[in-house]
């Protein structure tokens, strides 16, 4: 069986990119898929000065090897200011520093959301442009906005926006 890693790019532990990325992950069926929280990858601010004094920490090499175990990998995208958190920057500088294309080609499905009406377009247009430079296989995209309003018990509620992301994780599927 394939097997498919899902995470949010959020530290918070009630991060809304998770439960979004937690529906989408039981979603499909045809992969076992495994829910991963940075926080249980804890990592130092990356600088060339820490790298330099401490070398690179255990929890990079750590989730590096679930993403090149993985046969393919979806992402939701929490948005601060206007971008990606840091938590998420952390975790790929550390690993692009172990190596470059950090998504290995792996399939992705990107995933974001928010509480207003853009739904995380901007962190996610970022991450469009910006992963397949790291070696990102970028499958389909699904933003969900009005968060609080369209996703309820853990499911998205809005019929629209149900069948989107579903036709999402089936573009993803094929690939993986």
């Amino acid at each position: 069986m394939k097997k498919i890693i899902a995470f949010a790019g959020s530290n918070s532990k009630k991060s809304i990119n998770k439960q979004l990325v937690i529906y989408a992950s039981v979603l499909q069926q045809k992969a076992e898929a495994s829910v991963l929280d940075l926080n249980d990858y804890p990592l130092p601010i990356y600088g060339i000065d820490e790298e330099m004094e401490n070398g690179i920490p255990e929890n990079a090499v750590k989730f590096l090897e679930k993403i090149k175990e993985a046969d393919g990998i979806i992402v939701s995208l929490a948005e601060h200011n206007g971008n990606f958190t840091v938590a998420l920057k952390n975790i790929i500088d550390w690993m692009s520093r172990i190596e470059q294309k950090v998504w290995h080609n792996k399939p992705m499905l990107l995933l974001s959301t928010s509480p207003g009406a853009r739904g995380g377009s901007s962190s996610m247009e970022i991450a469009k442009n910006g992963f397949p430079h790291m070696g990102a296989n970028v499958i389909a995209d699904f933003s969900l906005p009005k968060f609080y309003d369209n996703f309820k018990s853990g499911k998205i509620v809005n019929e629209e926006f149900d069948i989107k992301i579903k036709e999402a994780v089936a573009t993803f599927l094929k690939a993986v």
